[in-house]
């Protein structure tokens, strides 16, 4: 039985929907690919959460990719999060200056940007959206550009750890039903949830604990996971952008070409036989066709 559970619920009395997600296998399975300094683990995984949030959300069918760049000892974290919520998250820093200080993300990030990609698998026009880092928070940064770019008021409530991270996420609907004015009721009530209830009680708990005197809606769970896209065949065709003479430079230097994914760490190697055969099926695939 998954424990990373995403709930999603609506208010029957007022324009707005919501969602809880809780990542747990997803998370450690990030962890134990890469060993990422405590400050800059919490905001990969209240990223992870938001992206989650977000592409539940949407209801597309491709993949939602979050970006944090910075210019400071951050340089960059990226989530990425498919329509049927597979998983994946890396992250940059400026290893060799020493440990990150336990600062803002701005701080961290510096002169930064946060970027959203929707990037569709019909093959459909990808759209990017950018703005600066405004807030000293994932959460804020979000709610800054859903507000500025969609016009959707939009909270974030997110909570991290090594072993979890969970969030919360209020919409204000543009058009609906109900009280138009219980928004500021229900994010009044989200607001006392703290960090330790949504680490340690069950999503329905929640739900409970912060709307119980509401009448919901809560639709069927569905389990995030974590997924790598990598494979050989992917690294191939990014060793064929990358050139045969600049391949051929990497062999002559270090006997083979060594490739690690960022996302998943899995390794994949090529050597002179593998580059040749490489390149020969490239140069066969795009010849000239004879006519006889």
């Amino acid at each position: 039985m998954s424990k990373d559970i995403l709930q999603r619920f609506l208010f029957d009395a007022a324009p707005v929907r919501g969602e809880i997600v809780q990542l747990d296998d997803a998370w450690r399975a990030v962890l134990q690919r890469r060993a990422y300094p405590a400050v800059l683990q919490k905001i990969v995984g209240e990223l992870m959460a938001a992206a989650t949030l977000m592409t539940a959300m949407l209801k597309f069918d491709g993949s939602l990719i979050m970006q944090l760049h910075g210019k400071g000892r951050v340089k960059l974290i990226v989530v990425e999060c498919e329509s049927d919520l597979t998983l994946r998250a890396t992250a940059r820093w400026d290893e060799d200056a020493g440990d990150l200080p336990d600062v803002s993300l701005a701080d961290l990030l510096g002169d930064g940007r946060f970027v959203i990609t929707l990037d569709p698998r019909d093959g459909g026009q990808t759209y990017q959206g950018v703005v600066g880092l405004a807030g000293s928070s994932v959460a804020a940064i979000i709610e800054h550009y859903m507000q500025s770019s969609e016009q959707l008021d939009t909270r974030l409530w997110l909570a991290c750890d090594e072993h979890q991270t969970t969030g919360l996420m209020l919409q204000k609907l543009p058009a609906g039903h109900g009280d138009p004015h219980a928004w500021e009721h229900l994010t009044m009530l989200a607001d006392t949830l703290t960090p330790d209830e949504m680490r340690t009680l069950k999503p329905e708990e929640i739900l409970y604990r912060l709307f119980h005197q509401d009448s919901l809606r809560v639709m069927a769970e569905e389990h995030p996971h974590f997924g790598c896209r990598c494979s050989r065949e992917r690294v191939g065709n990014m060793l064929k952008m990358v050139g045969r003479e600049e391949a051929d430079s990497v062999l002559a230097e270090r006997g083979k070409v060594e490739v690690n994914c960022d996302f998943c760490n899995q390794h994949y190697s090529f050597d002179a036989v593998d580059v040749a055969q490489l390149f020969a099926a490239d140069s066969t695939e795009s010849a000239p066709q004879t006519r006889h």
